[in-house]
């Protein structure tokens, strides 16, 4: 699965730079499906909504990541481009003043932007290490992105991830109830916290964080599959 996703959003971004909005898009929205709260792939969406011509579903595009990471100061920008062609220019002007107080007042040592551009190339990183079965690794990648940016919840789970295959299981769930508490309807979060409890044999709880994540995403294949394995473990034995 994530091997999948991480081909469609390469593909997407490949389609973006060439300007073929429509192609990366069309990943995009696939990646979507399976991570929802993915806010740097609902920027993008959003980009390429604007420059097909539709500027209320690129609003949307762009609230949603918001929702996800209210700091995202390019998802301010933009959506404050879009209202402002709309001619909502109040709500432009505080779109960009939401922006100009994330890029100066809470930025540290570099603006913003750059510290978003960092975190992500560190991201990057860790993922190949992740891929090159380096966990260890990888995991430094990660905290490197969340001492510049420690509301980028995606990069969390990621460390979360590595964390869980070097055995650091309480590590894990640290990070990944830090995550929830900076977004509660971040599903791939709360799917590895259960795998973390489950793993540290904590099934009641594991099952609850599950549960959870099938109120939220109902059709997840994911979370069927994990409280399918639950309830083997539980099933009393002939």
């Amino acid at each position: 699965m994530e091997s999948q996703l991480k081909e469609l959003i390469d593909r997407g971004k490949g389609s973006y730079e060439r300007r073929d909005y429509v192609a990366a898009l069309t990943d995009f929205r696939q990646v979507l499906v399976a991570q929802p709260n993915f806010a740097d792939i609902r920027h993008l969406a959003g980009l390429c909504l604007t420059f097909l011509g539709q500027p209320e579903a690129a609003l949307d595009e762009f609230d949603r990541a918001l929702t996800v990471n209210d700091q995202y100061v390019e998802a301010h920008i933009n959506r404050a481009l879009v209202l402002n062609e709309l001619g909502r220019f109040d709500e432009a002007r505080s779109a960009f003043e939401r922006a100009g107080y994330y890029e100066y007042a809470i930025s540290g040592r570099f603006p913003a932007a750059i510290t978003a551009r960092l975190a992500n190339k560190h991201s990057e990183v860790g993922d190949l290490y992740q891929e090159a079965g380096a966990p260890m690794e990888a995991a430094a990648q990660y905290r490197r992105a969340l001492e510049l940016r420690p509301r980028f919840h995606d990069i969390r789970n990621k460390l979360a991830q590595s964390l869980l295959q070097l055995g650091e299981l309480e590590s894990a769930i640290e990070e990944l109830k830090t995550a929830l508490e900076g977004n509660s309807h971040y599903v791939p979060a709360r799917l590895n916290l259960g795998l973390s409890l489950f793993r540290s044999g904590r099934r009641e709880e594991a099952a609850r964080e599950w549960r959870k994540c099938r109120e939220e995403e109902p059709g997840n294949p994911q979370v069927r599959a994990y409280l399918a394995m639950l309830d083997r473990e539980t099933a009393p034995r002939a």
